[in-house]
């Protein structure tokens, strides 16, 4: 029960700790007792600062408590110049607790989700540059009073989520209160009137880069007196007036750059920005429908000195035009323009802007995952991606790595992606780019590229360099981060990683396995994706017995456990049900079969998840309790637990649900059915009608499973009764003879075998008419056709040719060799009870040919070497004298040729293991 499934999104890299002893403090301060031989209080201060450079918030708050001197050094205001707060619960309360330290704060990004109102508290009135996401709920009110206190704002941030709830009041207040912007980019503001425009061109002298993107309305005209901007974007609005945009943004005396990408901009409008505007250097038109198809394809790169950057051109080509002569050559522009030693300031500040735009439109477009921009992606896109990873900007990367993240997939729903895309990033060195970024102290750049990791690590050829390139380490110490993000993403990655065989031993090796387990205890759960991740990918690696046993070390029972009783969301609990599955299914090998029964509310809470609204709970529940079963002392515990009605109740609505929900609410009923007192609640609770209805199934996993519950069920007489009295017999019948599986057609064999071999009446109930009479079956007819199915599918195994070498000859080989030629491998896994081994000796015993046939016939097959229970049925057969049984059938006259044939097999058997055990 191995499962893929989608990861999502970071990871922080774990720092290496040193854990300071109590003696090495003493009066507030470090004594010279030392740590790993280092005396740190020798350290120029210089030095600590630069060391508490490296950390993260956190870790820095944490060595600057060790003693009166980190503490000091620890807030150095050049260590808080900038804060990065995306990561963090940042309300009023933390804003306070950091305001000490935030005198000199200058850049700070933030989610704006509940932490615009906070950011006044930070008294950070030198705070130059704010950038903020998940801007939805920011509102007029938050961002006036941002303005209001920080009148030194040169740039403000805030998207790529819609600003829903921010008009042109709140662009009014900037402008009024911030006279020194000159950075404005804003995302989904619905209305920008000529009002807001104008305040800025009034009161922002200095404003030179304006985005004003996925916007509804703008007033194009009022944009045309920007006169300071020299970078533009409206990328993504809507009901732009072209005529007059061409007219009025083409005497802007500074504009530079201009992006009117992913808008229904015109030809007509292109080409006046072209051969209008002076001073114009660049146009990026990308993905613009409208433009594309007007134009002439084989259109120029450059128009007079001013590049156009479309989707219908080579975009690094059209890049490279901004250089001399000597960077024609180039593949990766950015990358060559990177290693320049001489470079122009002007053509920098355009590159950083072109790096910024396609960041921007690479993920917009990778989010609406278009079928259209297959080849885009593997023509141009995956390289541009590639190159923008390695940017000098912290946020392109970021967004260069989202999009990465993004566009492999192409369906989020059943976590598929598109191997072609995947590879070409991996034929890029992606793979080392984006590990190289997962080692940064940037908690943000190691949650984007962790997301990105996991998503390319669906592809097998992904996974495999990721392993290789030694990505397994680094997800699994990012996994021990403190930051829920990062921690969550490297869940993610380990859950991608984890499926199928090849990374599990490599997972377990780097301590991946104790560090999922330790976030399932660390994290509250509330945190769903985190723990969905974690559960998930501890469900994978359980399915490996090796590593279900360090699960289960780690504490990995106890903490699934909990969670499936007491985490209420439908991820978290279909992942933690499968965990535990998994962790059950080695029954054989460990004992954490029985270690999950004995773990408290364990098995009730299973029960109750198989009453669950979500059908994959409802799964993975049945599931788990199907593996339980094979622990007799979990057996009886399920049924008091109300597992029974339970399991009953599930197969009943199950009709239109899955397969894998059908054939475990099946299977789960087959484990219970084997002890007798099971046995008789399940017929009596009307579980046999639904595994009947179950049994007519044509999916081969699901009537497999069936029939095996049927044939444990028709053990006792009163659950044969009402098989025959529910109309069981012809499914069985219909199996027996049809089924594509063997293992199937022998169940229902066994099955009808035990419902015909004499115990009932010949006449029984079968049901009341519409009248109200009743009705009766006669049994010994219906018998009789029964059991000659049964005979057809026993003799389907018969060949007459070798069965009458065997019988004349004296040779061992004939017999081992029609042993194997009828094996029904999976037939080895069935464990049959002394009553049952009993009821298959006076079957034997039996005057029908059928009955005699079948019951060697089931016997060869419960005792073939290489059983799994092969040598516990064998010692019951010897219990019961069954070899004087076995001669007598081998040398009567009247038994037919084949069952004296698999008597004589048999008894080869039972002498095979007997000596077998001797030997042990």
């Amino acid at each position: 029960m191995n499962q893929r499934v989608r990861q999502k999104r970071e990871c922080s890299q774990e720092k290496d700790k040193t854990n300071t002893s109590s003696k090495t403090l003493k009066c507030n301060r470090l004594t010279s007792a030392t740590i790993s031989g280092v005396d740190w209080t020798t350290l120029p201060d210089d030095t600590v600062i630069q060391l508490f450079s490296y950390l993260n918030y956190r870790d820095r708050a944490s060595l600057a408590s060790t003693c009166q001197t980190f503490r000091l050094l620890g807030s150095f205001p050049c260590l808080w110049g900038s804060l990065d707060l995306r990561s963090h619960k940042f309300d009023t309360a933390a804003a306070v607790s950091l305001s000490s330290r935030c005198k000199n704060l200058q850049r700070l990004k933030f989610h704006a989700a509940g932490s615009a109102d906070a950011i006044v508290s930070l008294q950070a009135r030198e705070l130059r540059e704010i950038s903020g996401d998940f801007c939805r709920d920011i509102t007029d009110a938050a961002l006036s009073v941002i303005a209001a206190r920080h009148e030194m704002l040169e740039s403000v941030h805030l998207g790529p989520d819609a600003c829903e709830r921010i008009s042109c009041d709140a662009i009014k207040a900037l402008a009024y209160c911030c006279p020194r912007l000159q950075r404005l980019w804003m995302s989904g503001v619905k209305d920008i009137n000529g009002d807001a425009i104008n305040a800025l061109a009034k009161h922002c002298r200095l404003l030179k880069d304006v985005g004003f993107v996925e916007s509804d309305n703008i007033d194009e005209v009022a944009l045309g007196n920007l006169s300071t901007v020299k970078f533009l974007s409206v990328a993504g609005s809507r009901n732009l007036k072209w005529g007059s945009a061409a007219h009025g943004w083409s005497r802007l005396p500074c504009l530079v750059c201009l992006d009117v990408s992913r808008t229904d901009v015109n030809l007509t409008a292109v080409t006046g920005f072209l051969s209008m505007s002076q001073n114009l250097k660049v146009l990026s038109a990308l993905n613009c429908p409208v433009f594309e198809g007007e134009v002439d394809r084989n259109s120029m790169y450059n128009h007079k000195g001013k590049i156009l950057l479309t989707f219908l051109s080579d975009m690094f080509k059209g890049v490279t035009s901004l250089f001399a002569n000597n960077s024609k050559n180039v593949t990766d522009v950015f990358r060559y323009w990177r290693r320049l030693v001489n470079r122009d300031k002007n053509v920098d500040e355009i590159v950083v802007w072109i790096e910024c735009v396609f960041s921007h439109s690479l993920l917009r477009i990778a989010e609406n995952n278009l079928k259209e921009f297959d080849d885009f992606w593997l023509t141009q896109g995956a390289a541009i991606l590639l190159s923008l990873l390695r940017s000098s900007k912290e946020e392109v990367q970021e967004r260069a790595a989202m999009a990465v993240a993004t566009f492999v997939v192409i369906d989020d729903e059943n976590a598929t992606v598109d191997c072609k895309r995947a590879e070409a990033i991996l034929r890029g060195d992606g793979i080392r780019v984006l590990l190289n970024l997962a080692r940064s102290c940037q908690e943000g750049l190691q949650s984007e590229a962790a997301k990105a990791i996991a998503n390319l690590s669906i592809d097998s050829k992904v996974a495999k360099a990721v392993a290789e390139s030694g990505g397994i380490k680094i997800l699994a110490n990012l996994a021990k981060s403190m930051n829920r993000l990062v921690a969550e993403e490297a869940a993610g990655g380990l859950w991608n990683l984890s499926v199928g065989d090849d990374h599990k031993g490599a997972i377990a090796k780097a301590g991946g396995i104790k560090a999922l387990v330790d976030l399932i205890f660390k994290w509250p759960s509330s945190t769903e994706g985190l723990l969905e991740r974690a559960t998930g990918a501890l469900a994978n690696l359980g399915a490996d017995e090796k590593c279900s046993l360090e699960v289960a070390v780690a504490g990995g029972i106890h903490a699934l456990v909990m969670l499936a009783r007491t985490c209420k969301f439908d991820g978290v609990q279909e992942q933690a049900a499968r965990a535990l599955a998994n962790l059950a299914a080695h029954g054989d090998s460990n004992s954490n079969n029985a270690d999950i029964g004995q773990e408290e509310g364990a098995l009730e809470a299973l029960v109750q998840l198989t009453y669950s609204q979500n059908e994959g709970v409802r799964q993975e529940a049945a599931g788990a309790l199907w593996n339980l079963s094979f622990d007799d002392k979990n057996r009886e515990a399920i049924a008091a637990a109300g597992g029974v009605e339970a399991l009953v109740a599930l197969a009943q609505s199950s009709s239109s649900s899955s397969r894998g929900l059908q054939e475990r609410a099946a299977g789960a009923l087959w484990g219970l059915s084997v002890s007798e007192t099971n046995s008789i609640a399940i017929g009596r609770q009307g579980g046999i009608a639904p595994l009947i209805a179950l049994a007519r199934s044509d999916i081969e996993d699901v009537h497999e499973t069936a029939a095996g519950a049927l044939w444990n069920l028709a053990f006792y007489r009163e659950n044969a009764l009402h098989i025959v009295h529910d109309g069981g017999v012809k499914p069985l019948i219909h199996l027996c003879s049809s089924s594509v599986s063997k293992m199937a057609r022998f169940m229902a064999a066994l099955a009808l075998v035990y419902i015909f071999d004499g115990r009932i009446d010949t006449s029984v109930p079968a049901g009341s008419s519409s009248s109200g009479s009743s009705k009766t079956l006669n049994t010994d007819g219906v018998g009789r056709i029964a059991l000659k199915h049964v005979e057809e599918f026993v003799t389907s195994f018969y060949d007459p040719q070798s069965f009458l070498t065997a019988a004349s000859s004296l040779v061992p080989t004939a017999l081992a060799q029609i042993a194997e030629a009828i094996r029904i491998q999976e037939a080895g896994h069935l464990r049959c009870s002394g009553a049952e081994i009993d009821r298959f000796l006076r079957m034997l015993r039996d005057p029908s040919s059928i009955l005699k046939s079948c019951s060697a016939f089931a016997l060869l097959q419960f005792t073939l070497p290489g059983g799994r229970h092969a040598m516990h049925h064998s010692s019951l057969l010897q219990n019961a004298g069954a070899p004087r049984v076995l001669r007598g059938v081998a040398a009567a006259s009247t038994t037919p040729i084949q069952a004296k044939i698999y008597a004589k097999i048999v008894l080869r058997n039972l002498e095979r293991h007997h000596e077998l055990s001797s030997y042990l």
